[in-house]
């Protein structure tokens, strides 16, 4: 072993000098180094100079280098300081480099520019690798703007490709990709050549853009430069595909891979989440369990967030007891994603027990619950919780909780206290309502059937209605049969998604109310007409923790035929029972008028004769 790593070898170990060398000195300072402080520099700094240890640099270095990767980076920089205070040590470019990286990891940006100062004034700014520390610095403190700069006003030559790609990771970490997909472009002109940690900043930006283009590219990158697709870029090259929404590609990248850690499941998961593949992301969970791959918290949230959307409650019930046996769930993503399925489930019970388990609650946790009390038709309660958590003054309210507010303010039919909390939103807490906001306040005023004041409202809106504003009036025409006003908002919607049937169905299903039924085979005549199609509707059901999946007109399910029979049976069953029904209401008529009986009397008489 070198005199440098004996000199300090890990966080717990002691500074020393070899006894065959300096036997007269067994120990320079006898405190580990996670137990420095501030007040034993001097004493280090002392014990090492009588020793003669800071004649050579590269002990300084090593010195250096562990104090800054060790709990205090600070005291790094007050080592330094020390040094060239009482030894006139001249810094070079590695302990420059040192001491910037640890203002980096503080962060401190005043300390990081004093030492960019002292670099500019020792000529070493220009050096690559003090150059790097000092792109890193500022990107840490989150001064991507002046990072940029220090990269601009190098000299041609100084820059590698660690500092463009610095540069891409330091707008990433705050938060522009744009600007980073910017950079990447400037890099490929300057003719720097890329590497994986490139490709891998790109494609993270590419998915949070969703800039497809630029993502196959990179794919296209990592193939011709012959890099391997290893968990790490397979993972973004998946997830960049599931974000953009290009779920198929996605999977074939994650079918190739030739070994695939939890992170890369995760992604897989998490992207068909996102797209609606609801049934394929538990599918894949299976599929990672017996790969013998152990999920963790990011994984557990994703697969409960699908049985929710689903209704697949014994799934998720075992997916909570999975938790409790594997020690997970510990995060607070997990907890929240419990109870939104508990709640999307009708459990509300046990997502209320989640709840009021938590001793941390974010706002997410809030939203969550308050959806949950609305959609099972607990509005009171969704707003005393509100109240509660405007009491406990945990968190502030943002513009998510407030949609969830209005969610149960519309679906209570509490318009008086929608209006309020609508008003409260800018008045109180200073947040701009957002289309959903407009969105909730009409769907509320139809459910009401206060369709006049739902027209009047759309048309004072600030910012221009879209389609899910518009069919929320028309639904609520199919409830008031108001025709004119539900032919209107079919033209608005027709206006704004062209190729989509969805407002002309509404419309169909308005005429069918007001028993208008050549309006009725007209507008379906229209659809075919045009090759407008419907989307199939699509359902769930959980037997036996098995989730079946089923499209209108499907046939793919395997017990398809008896399925089928069995409607067929039920159908007839019900055909049947309608005409016993139909023909004893003939009948009663008929005994009614041969007999002079008054026809209603006669139905709410109890004493109704036999019918054979």
């Amino acid at each position: 072993m070198c005199l440098s790593s004996r000199i300090l070898n890990g966080k717990t170990r002691y500074f020393s000098t070899l006894r065959s060398s300096h036997t007269e000195n067994k120990c320079i300072l006898s405190v580990p180094v996670s137990s420095l402080s501030h007040r034993h520099l001097p004493v280090l700094l002392s014990r090492a100079t009588v020793s003669g240890l800071l004649l050579k640099l590269p002990l300084v270095h090593s010195v250096l280098r562990s104090v800054s990767l060790g709990p205090s980076p600070s005291l790094s920089i007050s080592f330094l300081s020390l040094l060239r205070r009482f030894t006139n040590m001249t810094l070079d470019n590695y302990s420059l480099n040192i001491a910037i990286s640890a203002a980096a990891r503080l962060p401190s940006v005043v300390v990081g520019s004093q030492f960019h100062a002292l670099s500019l004034k020792l000529s070493l700014a220009s050096d690559t690798f003090v150059l790097n520390a000092l792109i890193n610095m500022y990107s840490s403190c989150n001064y991507p703007a002046a990072a940029r700069l220090v990269l601009d006003s190098a000299p041609q030559g100084a820059s590698d490709v660690v500092s463009w790609n610095t540069i891409i990771a330091g707008y990433l970490r705050g938060g522009m990709p744009n600007k980073a997909l910017q950079s990447f472009h400037q890099m490929t002109k300057v003719q720097v050549r890329l590497d994986e940690v490139t490709l891998l900043n790109v494609l993270v930006a590419c998915a949070r853009t969703g800039t497809t283009k630029v993502g196959r590219l990179c794919h296209a990158l990592v193939v011709l430069n012959g890099f391997e697709i290893n968990c790490y870029i397979g993972s973004s090259l998946v997830s960049m595909y599931a974000k953009c929404g290009m779920v198929e590609d996605a999977r074939r990248v994650f079918n190739g891979m030739p070994e695939r850690n939890v992170v890369c499941w995760t992604s897989m998961i998490s992207g068909c989440t996102q797209s609606g593949r609801f049934k394929e992301a538990i599918d894949l969970f299976r599929d990672m369990q017996i790969a013998g791959v152990k999920a963790d918290d990011a994984t557990i949230a994703t697969v409960v967030s699908s049985c929710g959307q689903m209704g697949a409650l014994d799934l998720g019930r075992y997916l909570h007891a999975y938790c409790d046996g594997h020690g997970l769930g510990k995060e607070l993503a997990v907890k929240n994603s419990l109870i939104d399925m508990y709640s999307k489930c009708g459990d509300i019970k046990k997502a209320y027990r989640i709840f009021c388990g938590l001793t941390k609650r974010d706002v997410f946790t809030w939203t969550v619950m308050i959806m949950g009390f609305a959609m099972n038709g607990l509005c009171v309660e969704a707003l005393d919780l509100f109240a509660q958590m405007e009491g406990e003054d945990e968190v502030i309210p943002n513009e998510v909780i407030f949609l969830g507010v209005l969610t149960a303010c519309s679906h209570g039919g509490l318009v008086e206290q929608g209006y309020h909390h609508f008003h409260r939103m800018s008045k109180v807490y200073n947040l701009v309502p957002r289309i959903e906001h407009y969105g909730c306040m009409v769907d509320l005023l139809g459910r009401a059937k206060l369709l006049a004041e739902a027209e009047q409202f759309i048309k004072e809106m600030p910012i221009a209605p879209d389609v899910v504003v518009w069919r929320s009036l028309l639904f609520a025409c199919r409830a008031s049969g108001q025709v004119g006003l539900a032919e209107y908002a079919t033209e608005r919607i027709e206006q704004l998604e062209p190729k989509r049937c969805g407002g002309h169905v509404l419309l169909s299903n308005v005429y069918a109310t007001t028993s208008r039924w050549v309006d009725v085979n007209n507008v379906r005549t229209g659809m075919d007409n045009s090759r407008t199609s419907k989307k199939p509707g699509c359902s769930f059901i959980e037997v036996d923790g098995c989730i079946h999946e089923f499209f209108a007109g499907d046939e793919s399910h395997f017990e398809t035929e008896a399925i089928y029979n069995t409607l067929f049976g039920i159908n007839e069953l019900l055909v049947a029972e309608s005409f016993l029904i139909f023909k004893y209401a003939i009948w009663l008529v008929d005994y009614a008028n041969h007999w002079g009986i008054n026809q209603q009397k006669l139905v709410t008489n109890p004493q109704i004769p036999e019918f054979i």
